[in-house]
């Protein structure tokens, strides 16, 4: 597993920078960045959570795949 949010700062913001960041350097497109910003920023702490590791899940996918 390369990207893992376990020992990332519980801070919304720092859990959304993790996965932007992860984001970047897995290539994803400045939009498809922006939509994982919109959709973390959608609902409560609960849904950043659920919205980040669902990322996080297919970042390590796309990573195995490759």
């Amino acid at each position: 597993m390369k990207y893992n949010l376990v020992g990332v700062n519980g801070n919304a913001f720092a859990v959304m920078g993790y996965v932007g960041n992860a984001m970047k350097k897995e290539g994803k497109s400045q939009e498809d960045v922006k939509k994982y910003y919109d959709d973390a920023q959608s609902g409560d702490y609960n849904n950043l959570l659920a919205v980040s590791s669902d990322m996080v899940d297919k970042l390590n996918a796309s990573a195995l795949e490759d």
